[in-house]
């Protein structure tokens, strides 16, 4: 019995653990992906590209070559850790091994990988952009625009992830359940949520496009990171319109909760 409760603390210690560190990985990304970009349009800082450089000459450049070498042996290092660990016959050997902590595992290899991708990320300025807004007053308003529109989309992103179960996302459930004896998490979901969730984890396609995509300045090497996670991103996911109309039922129902809710501390 001593043996069974001093398992279960170290499993969620561990779990705890991973929620903070996945947690900060995720904060840090953001900054990465969204707004260490647009700060530098902000800012007046003009580091990104080299507009006067001929795109003939720029893509001969043995240091414009490494550098998207690296950033694309980065993004395979991402895309590989994120498909082999969710192929089935992985998932049901690492299920074996790990048990409850499978997902935490996951989650961990994914904030890690991650983590070395916002560590190693070559930029690419010796290279022209392929736009830039750099004409007054629009030097100043899109980029500010695009903040708006940034943050909207990552608060947007935030809530589908809390409305998706997020503790069981990032595994503690998994281990809460096990715990207490419950089983698999998601066998206790409705066979809609499992069917949409065989199909995407994390339904956030169109934001992290925006995200991705709507920037004052497009460098070389973003324009890598933008085509190849927009690439990842609709060849991994299998949604229908069996799915689609889950989510409209499940968002209706949600904002209905909140209206009620609004409505009773109102009286």
């Amino acid at each position: 019995m001593a043996s069974a409760r001093l398992r279960g603390w170290a499993l969620c210690a561990v779990t705890l653990l991973n929620s903070a560190f996945v947690f900060i990985s995720g904060a840090d990304f953001i900054r990465f992906i969204s707004f260490r970009t647009i700060y530098h349009n902000i800012t007046g800082e003009t580091t990104l590209c080299q507009d006067s450089t001929p795109w003939a000459v720029a893509l001969q450049d043995s240091s414009v070559l490494g550098s998207l070498l690296v950033d694309l042996g980065l993004l395979a290092l991402f895309i590989v850790q994120h498909s082999l660990l969710a192929w089935s016959p992985v998932k049901q050997a690492l299920q074996s091994g790990l048990g409850a902590l499978n997902r935490t595992a996951y989650c961990f290899t994914t904030a890690l990988a991650l983590q070395i991708i916002m560590r190693y990320w070559q930029p690419v300025t010796a290279a022209p952009c392929l736009w830039s807004v750099r004409q007054p007053p629009w030097s100043i308003w899109f980029p500010l625009l695009c903040f708006s529109l940034h943050f909207l989309c990552w608060a947007i992103i935030c809530s589908i992830l809390m409305i998706f179960d997020y503790p069981e996302l990032l595994g503690i459930k998994q281990v809460y359940y096990s715990c207490l004896g419950l089983g698999d998490p998601l066998s206790h979901k409705s066979p809609r949520a499992q069917r949409l969730l065989s199909h995407l984890r994390h339904p956030v396609c169109l934001e992290l496009g925006v995200v991705l995509w709507l920037l004052p300045a497009m460098s070389l090497d973003r324009l890598l990171l933008a085509a190849t996670l927009s690439t990842y991103m609709a060849l991994a996911h299998s949604l229908d319109k069996q799915d689609l109309a889950y989510l409209c039922v499940q968002l209706n129902h949600k904002l209905q909760l909140f209206a009620d809710t609004s409505d009773h501390k109102e009286e």
